[in-house]
Order: C-alpha cells, then sequence, then structure tokens
C-alpha cells in the first residue's frame, strides 16, 4: 500500500494543528503561566514531527524535533515564557507552515526563501537549547538535552552508563515490534515507522521476523506477518520512541527497553514475546542487544512462568515493556496518555471526506430534486391518486435527503475569525497600534464553499479597518476613548441570509474627503449632492484611495474593488455604515448556501421566475386602481405603510398583453421591503440553484436559474438589486417620503386586500 496517497490527509491536518498552535501561542502572550496552551502547543507540533516521519519529510521532522525541544523546556519551566519566546515560536509556526506548503506544491515560488529562513531560525532556537542544558555530573539526564539530538549540541553525557549497576552492556535503545494482520488494510505503512526511528538517531542493527510467513499461494497482500527487533542508538527519551508508534498503537505489540536495563527486562521480554523462549533469545542475540554471557545468564536464571492468563490479549493491544527502576523523566505522564486515548476517541467520531467527492453528492442530490419535481408533475397530470401519494411521500424523503446533504456543508464561521486573531496581532504591532479581536456568532454556520470564498474579502476589511479606521493612540486619547482600540467580527442569520459585520471604534469614514477624491477622479461632477450612502460606496471604486502615502498595508487603490467582486460573485452585497470619531461598520450579506434553496415560483407574461422563499413576506393582489401604469407611482399603501415595488414585465422588457389580474409578492432585503408585481402565483418548490454562464454573468436583477420539473429554465431573481433598485425609484419619485419610507400614511387611505 502506498502511504503517500494519505499526503493530503496529512497537510490537511497539519493546517488544522498549525491553526490551534496559533491559537494556543496568542493565548499565551495573554496568560503565560497558562500550563495547558503550552501543553497543546506541545503536542501539536509532535504530532506534526511524527506525521511528517511517516512520509519521510526530514526537513519538517528536523526543525519541529528542535523546536519541540524548547517548548519541553519551557513546559518544565527551565525557560521563561515572555513575548520574545511567543513571537519565536509564531515564527516557527510560520515556518512549519510554509514547509507544508513547499510539500503541497502550494507555496514553489517561495520555496527557495524556506531553507535560509529555517536555519536562521534553528540558530536561535539553538542558542535556548545551549543555555544551561548540561546536566550536573552525578544528576539525571535532562529529558530536554537527550531529545535535542538535531541542535547541534552534541549527545547528552550519561551518568552511570557502565553495566556496573546490573544493567546490561548495550548501551542502544532495543525495540520489539509486532504489526498485527491488519495494519496494512487500516492504511499504515510498516516501513514508513522503521524509516522515522532512523530520525530519532541510529538504526545499528534490525532484525526481521519472518516466522508467520504463509506460502506464496496462500498469502494475503493485504495482511501482515512481519515482526522486528531492532537496536537503535539515539539520545531520544522514552516518549520520543514511543511517540513514533502513536498511529499504529492500536495495531500492533511494542516493547521498548532503553540502553542499559536490568537484565530482569530483558527475562521478562523473552518470556512475553510470542515466538517462545527459545526463538526470543535468538533474536535478541541476532540483533546484538545481549551478548552470550548476557542471554545465558538470563535463560539460566529464568524464573517459573506465571499462571497464563484468563484470556490471551489480543494481537492489536499494545504491549510496551518498561524497565523496573526506570527514571521518572523516561516514563509518559499518566494524565497525558488518558487525554491522548481521550482525543483519539474524539477523532474516531469524525470522517475525513474529499471535498470534491461532497460537491459531487451535492450535485446529484440536486439532479434528484429536478428528476423529482419531473415525476410529481408527471403524476398529477395523470390524475393516479396512488401514484400522487406515492410521489408525495418520495418528494417529502429527497427533501430531508436534500437537507441532510446540505448539512454536511454547513460549518460554522468560528474557525474563520479564528484565524484574524493572529492577524490582527501581527498588523497592530506593525502599525505601532494597540489593537484587540473581539468575535461574535462563532457558531453560525454557513456554506463551506462560502466560508473559503469570504475569506480573503474579509482579510482586506479587518486590515483596512486597523490601517485607515483605528486613529493614533494620541488621537484617541484626545477623543475620550480607550487606548486600546476594537475590531470586531459578528456574524448572524437575518431572512434566509447570514450578515458578517467588520466594526471598528476608529475615526470612521472621511464623508468630504471621500466627496472631494470622487469629484477629482470624474466619478462624481461638481455640485451633485449625494446621500452619505452613496458616498461611502466610492471606496469600492477601482483604484479610489484616499491614502496620503502608499504603504504595504494600503494606499495602492487596490483591494476594496476586489471585495465587492468577490462578494457580489457569492450573490452577496455589501453595505457600509459611519459615524465620524465613533466608527465603521462593514456588513456582508451572503447567502446560506449556494446549491439548493427553497424557492417561491411566480410567471410573468409565461415566463416563469423563482424568488427565494426566505425572503419572501406575503402575497396580495394589485387592486385596479393601482394597476394603471399611467398615474406614474410605483409604491403602494400597505396596511399604512409606503411599499415601493417593480413590474417584472417592466424591468426586464418582457413583452406581452398584462394579465386581468396581477398579484403583488412582497419581499424584504436589509430592513427594506418591496413589491414584485408578476402575473401568477404557483407556490413553493425545491430550487437547484444553476450558476449562470459568462455571457449573463453581468445580467442585473438575476443572480442564477434553475429547472422546473416541467424541463422550462425558470430564472432566479436578485432580491436585494431589485428591492434596492425598488427603493431607489421610490426616493426619486417621492421626495416627500423618500426619508420616511416606513412612516404611517394618513388614515383615509384604504390598505390592500390580502390575497
Amino acid at each position: 500500500m502506498n502511504i503517500d496517497a494519505a499526503l493530503p490527509t496529512f497537510i490537511a491536518e497539519s493546517n488544522e494543528l498549525l491553526a490551534s498552535m496559533d491559537d494556543c501561542l496568542l493565548l499565551l502572550e495573554r496568560e503565560p503561566d497558562n500550563a495547558e496552551a503550552i501543553a497543546a502547543t506541545f503536542r501539536a507540533i509532535h504530532t506534526i514531527k511524527g506525521s511528517a516521519g511517516l512520509f519521510g519529510l526530514d526537513c519538517i521532522v528536523r526543525f519541529a524535533h528542535v523546536a519541540e525541544s524548547v517548548l519541553d523546556r519551557a513546559r518544565e519551566g527551565e525557560l521563561p515564557i515572555d513575548d520574545a519566546l511567543t513571537a519565536l515560536l509564531l515564527e516557527c509556526r510560520d515556518h512549519i507552515g510554509d514547509l507544508v506548503a513547499t510539500v503541497s506544491g502550494d507555496d514553489s515560488a517561495a520555496a527557495d526563501a524556506v531553507a535560509p529562513r529555517g536555519e536562521a531560525l534553528l540558530e536561535r532556537l539553538r542558542r535556548l537549547l545551549s543555555y544551561d542544558v548540561v546536566p550536573a555530573a552525578d544528576g539525571p539526564c535532562r529529558a530536554s538535552t537527550c531529545r535535542a539530538t538535531d541542535c547541534g549540541l552534541g549527545p547528552c553525557p550519561r551518568h552511570d552508563e557502565s553495566p556496573a549497576h546490573g544493567g546490561v552492556a548495550s548501551d542502544t535503545w532495543h525495540v520489539s515490534l509486532r504489526f498485527g494482520p491488519d495494519v496494512l488494510a487500516n492504511g499504515m505503512d510498516p516501513a514508513a515507522f522503521l524509516r522515522y526511528l532512523a530520525t530519532l538517531g541510529e538504526v545499528e542493527r534490525t532484525v526481521t521476523l519472518w516466522d508467520g510467513m504463509p506460502a506464496a499461494d496462500t498469502m494475503d497482500p493485504e495482511r501482515c506477518y512481519l515482526g522486528f527487533e531492532i537496536a537503535l542508538r539515539s539520545t531520544a527519551e522514552r516518549q520520543a520512541i514511543e511517540g513514533a508508534f502513536d498511529f499504529v498503537r492500536d495495531d500492533c505489540r511494542i516493547a521498548i527497553l532503553p540502553p542499559h536495563s536490568p537484565l530482569e527486562d530483558y527475562r521478562q521480554l523473552i518470556a512475553t514475546l510470542p515466538e517462545g523462549r527459545e526463538r526470543a533469545a535468538e533474536l535478541l542475540l541476532a540483533c546484538g542487544t545481549l551478548d552470550a554471557v548476557e542471554l545465558a545468564c538470563a535463560m539460566a536464571d529464568e524464573p517459573a512462568p506465571p499462571e497464563p492468563p484468563a484470556a490471551a490479549p489480543p494481537v492489536a493491544e499494545p504491549l510496551v515493556a518498561e524497565p523496573a527502576a526506570a527514571p521518572p523523566a523516561t516514563r509518559a505522564p499518566t494524565g497525558e496518555s488518558r487525554r491522548s486515548q481521550e482525543r483519539r476517541g474524539q477523532e474516531a467520531k469524525f470522517v475525513r471526506v474529499d471535498a470534491a467527492k461532497l460537491e459531487a453528492l451535492i450535485n446529484q442530490v440536486g439532479e434528484m430534486v429536478i428528476a423529482s419535481a419531473s415525476a410529481a408533475l408527471h403524476a398529477r397530470r395523470s390524475g393516479d391518486g396512488l401514484l400522487n401519494e406515492a410521489m408525495s411521500l418520495m418528494g417529502r424523503q429527497i427533501e430531508e435527503l436534500r437537507d441532510s446533504a446540505l448539512s454536511l456543508r454547513m460549518v460554522e464561521i468560528g474557525e474563520t475569525f479564528s484565524r484574524f486573531h493572529r492577524v490582527v496581532r501581527d498588523v497592530s504591532r506593525e502599525l505601532g497600534k494597540d489593537i484587540k479581536l473581539v468575535t461574535t456568532g462563532d457558531d453560525t454556520e454557513l456554506d463551506k464553499m462560502v466560508v473559503e470564498k469570504i475569506n480573503d474579502p474579509l482579510m482586506h476589511l479587518v486590515r483596512n479597518a486597523m490601517d485607515h479606521g483605528i486613529e493614533p493612540v494620541d488621537l484617541r486619547t484626545a477623543r475620550g476613548k480607550p487606548a486600546t482600540a476594537t475590531v470586531r467580527l459578528n456574524a448572524y442569520h437575518e431572512s434566509g441570509s447570514i450578515i458578517i459585520e467588520v466594526s471598528d471604534d476608529g475615526g470612521g469614514l472621511p464623508r468630504d474627503k471621500l466627496l472631494q477624491k470622487g469629484i477629482e477622479r470624474g466619478l462624481v461632477a461638481p455640485g451633485q449632492a449625494l446621500s452619505d450612502h452613496e458616498v461611502f460606496k466610492l471606496i469600492f471604486e477601482p483604484g479610489f484611495s484616499t491614502a496620503e502615502q502608499v504603504t504595504n498595508l494600503s494606499g495602492r487603490g487596490v483591494g476594496m474593488d476586489v471585495v465587492r467582486r468577490n462578494i457580489e460573485a457569492l450573490r452577496g452585497s455589501i453595505e457600509i455604515d459611519s459615524t465620524p470619531a465613533v466608527g465603521t461598520t462593514m456588513r456582508i450579506r451572503l447567502p446560506l448556501t449556494l446549491a439548493i434553496i427553497d424557492g417561491f415560483l411566480i410567471e410573468v407574461a409565461g415566463s416563469p421566475f423563482v424568488v427565494p422563499l426566505d425572503m419572501v413576506v406575503e402575497c396580495l393582489e394589485l387592486p385596479d386602481s393601482e394597476r394603471s401604469t399611467g398615474n406614474g407611482r410605483h409604491y403602494l399603501n400597505l396596511r399604512g405603510e409606503v411599499l415601493p415595488f417593480v413590474r417584472l414585465r417592466e424591468l426586464f422588457g418582457i413583452e406581452g398583453d398584462a394579465a386581468r389580474r396581477e398579484n403583488v409578492v412582497v419581499v424584504t432585503f436589509a430592513g427594506q421591503k418591496a413589491g414584485l408585481v408578476v402575473d401568477r402565483l404557483f407556490g413553493e418548490l425545491q430550487t437547484v440553484i444553476k450558476p449562470l454562464g459568462a455571457v449573463f454573468r453581468h445580467l442585473r436583477g438575476i443572480s442564477g436559474s434553475t429547472i422546473l420539473g416541467s424541463g422550462e429554465v425558470a430564472l432566479i431573481l436578485d432580491v436585494p438589486a431589485t428591492v434596492q433598485q425598488a427603493a431607489s425609484r421610490e426616493a426619486g419619485e417621492r421626495p416627500d417620503t423618500a426619508a420616511q419610507t416606513r412612516r404611517p400614511l394618513p388614515a383615509s387611505a384604504s390598505p390592500l386586500a390580502i390575497h
């Protein structure tokens, strides 16, 4: 089995562990005494090192090994945890991320710069390790020194290395390894673990046990029949060597004995090996762990075998032999082992699935929805009651399947928000400002495809908020604000959409400066009256910038126009609220999903359209008094409120006679209501969203298309654009009510009847 096929999984898991390292190290900056944070950081880098060793990624293993040694010293209290150390560890985290990106091929352009940066970091790490690492002459060997085999300090001098204390003469570790028969079927390559052992030291001798090999004609290529006895020369501690087998611990039997272990430990090992006493003795002699004299003593003095257990342990049960009086530094903490088992139990509840497979599943469910709608239509036309009942039942089942499939792609946005803690920390230091990030609504869910595409726009908005929005400390103090500024990320659901807000408590957008720049650029005519909202929208024009100097963060006018394009490509929109000296809020509205939605089917002059059901408030019949288009009015009295409306026939230039009876579909978006005047109402349906082709990508008022059960293509209305157009036109036609769209009309006005 080729373990390289699992490389994408290693890359994905490494990126997750690196993200958790970010959180832990940022927490350590605020709470240097947080033991769990430093332990979690150690576990993350140890796991990455172990996984990298399985794939032969020595560059990652060597660097992570030294960084792990520094972390271990910090964990043991031998290094002070201060800003300098956390800053260095954050740089190490970034370097490991670069190494992982180089392995994945995502960062080939910067590959040449990775090695020199790594050497510089290693030199800084080695200086930390060289500080007071040599143990006292009579003291025990320090774990951090023993593990630093690649730090350039040389091997750690061990005390009492002679066998005079009762131990054997061998100064190598002995690893007795028996892989279970299912290890290959479970996706693990035994050879990869042996290669990883070589990164911890020098494998002096390996004896391969072939005894379990069957005849060639009966051999199962997916079963493992091998065992190994290994002599390893290493200054690593026991925990590091045992950690090499973390991923296969449940599928093998392991016994590990340190150098100069007492003869009694080898006697116990011989008694527990499944090959029997004589064969086990041969293996230890061939491996060179015991010489002939020591082996004879072990065999001659062997006590009577203990009573056999009630049931033999299964092959997959781990077996780790330990010396009778091992020093505490060589034993893994019981609490740590328990937490490791708990983590493995939690990981077992999840299955990592390729995103392409999940996307294919969503597409297949979408096609099933279309086929179901077609079958239901034919069933209704047939007039067969039993068939209609069966189709109704199948429709409900498909709807549940649709919801279940879509839920697989729904993820919490908190993971995206958490990445910005590091961004805010780095950028605030670069700008010389004291800024903190506050996130709310982290448990808000949305489509994974939306999450992946919204990350870059959010990055631009957060950086701009810190660079342009947050004032210098002296100006904040003069305005009576706290010296520490705040950038907020908030997410919540509203009317079938997700709202993501990027807010700051800075100085707000300079309206007059923006307007003057717009006039200079020819975007605004001199003397033209613009609302605050229209002035603020100028920042989304290509090349628009008010920065007085160009920096590596801003000033070139590149970014905000890209933000708007990327958000609109997701069928979303962005709004701006800003108050001078108070702050600015960028509000992004996005659909919950890009795949399948509940829709409301309408028709205009025989052309079908779909409105997202979450945005539909109610349906009304258009009164005869409002049917004439010659009155110049495009607003209605809806129970005492002004309701602007849009005639879809006029909006899309659809020819044909108006229907004898017209209806108004009241929709809402961003707190505004508008009406869509249509000919017929058909009701709810499941809508599989099909993207528009490149030719129609910039078509205003249409966000996509879908296929009906009849085979017709229905266009999906872009409700936000339609509502904004209706509101703008109503404001132009009724300046006296434009600023009070939601104010009640006179009591004498007759409200519409609900249809």
